[in-house]
């Protein structure tokens, strides 16, 4: 059987803040533990989900090491967004679209890259007579 995509995971020196930052970035929201279960210890890894139900669940995983500067990610997340919004909400400019790119890349709080692409343009509804 071949493996199936299941989740995505960050690490982060702090992943409580970067699981808020990814939040507000995303619309996403904190997935809490079951009614009447324990809540979850702070060093345990958070996950966030997407409330609409279309995107994949994350999870953002304390680690003790930063990103290291001037390293590549070897994986990414690409999402559509408005890269103004973003950048207001702290992330930072890696490269800007130009002539050989059509996304901005930019990094959240820890370091870790991200491809931001224009949402789609909607799709003209046909007119019903």
């Amino acid at each position: 059987m071949p493996a199936r995509f299941k989740d995505l995971a960050l690490d982060a020196v702090d992943h409580q803040a970067l699981a808020d930052w990814w939040c507000r970035a995303l619309g996403y929201a904190r997935r809490e533990p079951p009614p009447g279960s324990p809540e979850r210890p702070r060093e345990w890894p958070v996950p966030i989900y997407d409330p609409t139900g279309s995107g994949p669940l994350i999870w953002i995983n304390p680690v003790d090491e930063p990103k290291r500067e001037g390293h590549k990610n070897r994986m990414h997340l690409d999402v559509f967004g408005d890269r103004d919004e973003l950048l207001a909400l702290g992330a930072a400019l890696v490269r800007a679209r130009d002539e050989k790119i059509e996304w901005d890349v930019l990094s959240d709080p820890e370091g870790n890259e991200f491809c931001v692409f224009e949402p789609p343009k909607p799709k003209p509804q046909p007119v019903r007579r």
